[in-house]
């Protein structure tokens, strides 16, 4: 876990390419997700969910959230359920999440030092670049990829592993950034540096420890401070 931030530019220089996962790492995405989980239910008839109960299953997907909001499908999720999902999230995207608290600071640092940054995302690229200029990252970001984009999605290295050749960065001077065990282990298997974002969505019983990152860090302020980053 990191330790007290420093000034920016201090205690060593941020890596040369960083890539992020975007819900739960760079975006709060909790508020879109949990809008588009009640529209579901009240086409059902169902009460609202509370955003507490919506927030821990945000990294996991559609099929995962839809589980969570409606629990008596026993976990058996079909394609056109998630399907509803997708195309109710497109009209709720953007509406009512934002950037986590302190991410814009932490990125500007970042662009400020030379640093490269891109996303990678298990969230369809169509909908993740849909949300770029909301944020102001459509220009800032030097590649996006969905997971709908390769062959392969996390917690396959595939997707890493293609940014970084995309970026002319070989892997070993990559640090990927998520909030999920299947950022880490993507980041494992593609030989990059791995860093949780321990402000992001997890169930009550992960234990971000386990994963064995490289890094973790409780907020994205302390990423301000170079010596925080593995």
């Amino acid at each position: 876990m990191s330790g007290a931030a420093s000034p920016a530019g201090q205690g060593g220089r941020f890596p040369r390419c960083v890539l992020f996962d975007l819900d739960g790492t760079l975006l709060d995405s909790a508020p879109d997700m949990a809008a588009t989980l009640n529209r579901m239910r009240a086409a059902r008839g169902a009460a609202p969910m509370e955003l507490a109960d919506v927030r821990p299953h945000v990294s996991r997907g559609a099929r995962a959230m839809s589980a969570a909001a409606f629990p008596e499908l026993g976990g058996e999720v079909g394609p056109e359920i998630v399907r509803e999902f997708l195309d109710t999230y497109a009209i709720e995207l953007g509406r009512h999440g934002a950037a986590f608290d302190g991410i814009e600071a932490m990125l500007a640092a970042l662009e400020a030092d030379g640093t490269c940054w891109g996303i990678i995302t298990n969230k369809p690229e169509y909908l993740a670049r849909a949300l770029m200029p909301s944020l102001g990252w459509e220009t800032r970001s030097a590649v996006l990829i969905g997971g709908d984009s390769l062959a392969e999605r996390k917690p396959h290295p595939l997707p890493l592993l293609h940014a970084a050749a995309q970026l002319g960065f070989a892997p070993a001077d990559c640090v990927y950034v998520g909030d999920d065990e299947r950022d880490i282990l993507a980041a494992r298997a593609a030989g990059m540096r791995s860093l949780v974002a321990l402000w992001g969505y997890r169930l009550q019983h992960d234990d971000p420890l386990t994963w064995q990152a490289d890094a973790m860090a409780d907020a994205p302020r302390d990423l301000l401070d170079p010596a925080a980053w593995p």
